[in-house]
């Protein structure tokens, strides 16, 4: 039999629960800003588990059909490359073997280049379906939308070109009309995947301390994107020592990131460190790495007064 959720619903001035009239007015939240009451109060349904189930499948589908309907008319003449694996791994190569050890960059390349997914018309509404969480298939939506010149969502939609969830990039189709010589939206996605990721979901050994593909500081997670963003583009630009640093000055002089938790000067500063470096991938994790704390009772005792 087939009940409505018995969530309490905190709206007592809507429509009773379950009419056809708060549904239609939940749908019409989250398409307009990507929010939903994550009770499904009002939603039909055997028990919570089904309520959930039919709502969310309920709020992807109207969010794939207004995602079509808003891009219709609107197409791209940009063309992927045609071995799009391939053209990842080429990419994303330079920074895991710089930051990976030789025996695990064979496994970390192959996860991140079929990570990478680049929204086009045709794989769209398949993506959005595929999304486990309401809120990223809302974001992915609009940076698929605003990629193909279409109306977004919302005006309050973040004006993003990438966006990673755990260990898939997903990436707006402008990437290939960027004419900024510093950026790359790919290598930016596919840094925040070293510390989403955990070393055991692609089969590498991990411990304690090494849960994670990599450690970096929480604070600093887009300022390491960014600067391995930077650095991958400054390393194509010039093979010297000298040459990376006038790409560096030239970077420091026109587009910095515009990104409130990005520090500029510290930024420009690991930049500085890694384009004098041996190893400059190294340098970048190190500068972004959490701040280990002292073990107790290995600090110095203080001398008595």
């Amino acid at each position: 039999m087939e009940v409505p959720s018995n969530v309490p619903d905190p709206d007592r001035e809507g429509p009773k629960v379950g009419r056809q009239q708060r549904l239609d007015s939940e749908v019409h939240r989250y398409l307009a800003s990507g929010d939903y009451d994550s009770n499904f109060a009002g939603w039909p349904g055997n028990n919570f588990v089904d309520v959930a189930q039919r709502a969310t499948q309920c709020l992807k589908t109207a969010l794939a059909e207004e995602t079509l309907r808003r891009a219709h008319g609107f197409r791209t003449r940009v063309s992927l490359p045609d071995d799009l694996h391939a053209w990842a791994h080429d990419k994303l190569a330079p920074m895991v073997c710089g930051l990976f050890p030789a025996a695990e960059r064979s496994i970390i390349l192959d996860t991140l280049a079929r990570s990478v997914v680049f929204l086009t018309p045709d794989n769209i509404a398949a993506v959005l379906a595929e999304q486990r969480w309401l809120s990223t298939a809302w974001e992915v939506a609009n940076l698929y939308l605003a990629g193909v010149g279409a109306p977004v969502l919302s005006e309050e939609a973040r004006g993003i070109v990438g966006l990673s969830e755990e260990t898939t990039c997903f990436v707006s189709i402008v990437y290939f009309e960027e004419t900024d010589p510093f950026a790359d939206f790919v290598v930016h996605e596919a840094a925040h995947v070293f510390h989403n990721c955990k070393r055991a979901t692609v089969g590498l050994g991990e411990s304690r301390r090494k849960e994670y593909l990599l450690n970096v500081d929480y604070s600093k997670r887009e300022t390491f994107a960014y600067a391995c963003e930077a650095y991958s583009r400054i390393v194509s630009l010039g093979a010297g020592v000298r040459q990376q640093q006038a790409a560096l000055e030239q970077h420091a002089k026109a587009s910095l990131p515009p990104d409130d938790r990005v520090d500029h000067d510290e930024y420009l500063d690991i930049l500085r460190d890694a384009t004098s470096a041996r190893n400059g991938w190294q340098k970048i994790l190190k500068r972004c790495a959490p701040r280990q704390q002292p073990r107790p009772g290995l600090g110095r005792t203080p001398a008595p007064a």
